[in-house]
């Protein structure tokens, strides 16, 4: 039986939330006149939530064909930023996936545009770790669905997903796997099957989800 560990990104492999803040006030301050600009704590709560939901929240009062024009602007800053400033990273991560990824196949799957899971692996030092990723910038799947397609794509019998949302948890729901909450990330889920307060607490968490029955 092969066995996998499936990530979000935002909250559960890194925190970008800063630069990205950064990035976003820059783009609008430059390219419109309107007086949006986003904080960190604002910031985190969108984060997991797709394009289209992300424009909405931040411009409300344009219309939906301004707000994603604006919104893809942004994405295009936080790119740039993200290039030239490492979002941080969480205490023994490489160790920790390292020691995963000898037992489990590991993946992330993420609501992002295409690109930003790229920086991620970039940034880590450590892409071989996983076997595979995907984003709803790449399909336009909701993330339940991304977690589905990499698990076949994968050959993945058994796996666990681990976020910090409760839109993780409804993807985990609609994938019909496990749920493991990062609840050092950014969100507060309903009922997640497990609870981690760091990423130490990993391995145990997922073994007993996994475990023969």
């Amino acid at each position: 039986m092969t066995k996998g560990i499936l990530f979000d990104l935002d909250g559960t492999l890194w925190d970008s939330s800063e630069v990205v803040a950064d990035a976003w006030n820059k783009c609008i301050e430059e390219n419109t006149d309107r007086p949006e600009r986003i904080t960190v704590p604002q910031l985190k709560s969108y984060m997991g939530k797709t394009l289209d939901v992300i424009a909405s929240l931040m411009f409300p009062t344009l219309p939906p064909e301004e707000q994603m024009r604006i919104i893809k602007l942004c994405f295009g800053y936080e790119e740039e930023f993200i290039k030239k400033q490492r979002p941080r990273f969480f205490d023994r991560e490489k160790e920790i996936l390292g020691s995963l990824s000898k037992e489990y196949k590991l993946a992330v799957v993420s609501n992002c545009q295409v690109g930003y899971i790229e920086l991620y692996m970039d940034h880590s030092g450590f892409p071989e770790l996983f076997c595979d990723f995907e984003s709803a910038g790449a399909t336009g799947l909701s993330k339940g669905q991304n977690i589905r397609l990499v698990m076949e794509r994968q050959g993945i019998d058994k796996c666990v997903y681990v976020g910090d949302t409760a839109g993780d948890e409804q993807a985990s729901r609609e994938a019909g796997v496990p749920f493991i909450h990062a609840a050092y990330g950014f969100g507060t889920p309903e009922a997640p099957d497990a609870s981690i307060a760091s990423l130490d607490e990993l391995a145990e968490a997922a073994a007993e989800l996994m475990k023969d029955e």
